[in-house]
């Protein structure tokens, strides 16, 4: 059983450090928050992401692809690449979020909405 463990958290990894600063993807927490997150920035055994919605930075172990925090831990749960134009939106709405805050437009809302039933889809 170990054995598998270890050969899933490999897996993990592997998959996880595909990402590259810039690239989107989804985080869940035993709350049931959905953290919508874009990478800053990767290093041997991190991904440092910031939240699109909130602008905060969060730090992902590229091992568990969970949050390094002293909260209970938001895992990873999906990495699929959106739709291009779903994808601009979102880049779009990260932008406006960290120069300045704004009601959102009927496109964002309508991203922030496909994202809630895409990730889910498209598991880790």
């Amino acid at each position: 059983m170990e054995e598998e463990e270890e050969e899933e958290e490999e897996s993990i990894r592997s998959k996880l450090s595909k990402l590259l600063p810039g690239d989107i993807f989804h985080a869940q927490c035993p709350s049931g928050a959905s953290l919508i997150c874009v990478v800053e920035q990767m290093t041997k055994d991190t991904i440092d992401t910031r939240r699109i919605t909130t602008q905060d930075h969060e730090s992902f172990d590229l091992e568990t692809g969970r949050t390094i925090s002293d909260g209970p831990p938001c895992t990873i749960d999906s990495i699929a690449p959106l739709p291009i134009e779903t994808l601009h939106v979102l880049l779009g709405l990260e932008r406006k979020m960290r120069l300045r805050f704004e009601k959102l437009s009927r496109e964002e809302r309508d991203a922030l909405v496909f994202v809630a039933s895409f990730y889910p889809a498209h598991p880790l």
